[in-house]
């Protein structure tokens, strides 16, 4: 099967450039209710994902933080480059196979894809790749049973 047919588009997907700061980070994942988001370069080049627990734990890290003090402020000087963890939900090739994405999403809920360029294209999500697996099983054992009659 084709990972294209389950692709979500770049043009669909929220998505961040490494340039933004962290403010700007956290209302995108606010605003569109996301535990992680893809990060690109200002070249539409796929960086790594950013997720909340990126961001919490780098404002815990902070060693002169004040936990209790208002740090949004803060937060328009630092940028998501640098608290980016470039490993962190690699991306797979359009031309990926099903269980390379089923593999995948066993540790990230999407899988970003890139084409040959390395440039962003979109994303599988976990919920995508799952139901296709089950209706995989369903339809092979459907017919195992059927065989069996």
């Amino acid at each position: 099967m084709n990972i294209a047919y389950f692709l979500i588009t770049k043009s669909e997907v929220a998505y961040l450039y490494n340039d933004c700061t962290l403010r700007q980070g956290l209302e995108k994942l606010h605003q569109h209710g996301y535990a992680a988001i893809p990060v690109l370069s200002k070249g539409n080049k796929y960086i790594g994902t950013v997720s909340e627990g990126d961001f919490l734990w780098h404002i815990l890290n902070q060693d002169n933080q004040d936990l209790n003090s208002p740090c949004m402020k803060s937060l328009e000087n630092m940028k998501i480059k640098d608290i980016l963890k470039p490993d962190k939900n690699p991306p797979v090739r359009i031309t990926a196979r099903m269980e390379e994405l089923m593999i995948r999403a066993m540790d990230q809920n999407f899988v970003p894809v890139i084409d040959d360029r390395n440039y962003f294209i979109g994303i599988v999500t976990r919920r995508d790749i799952m139901k296709y697996f089950c209706e995989k099983s369903e339809v092979s054992t459907k017919l195992s049973l059927s065989e069996s009659i």
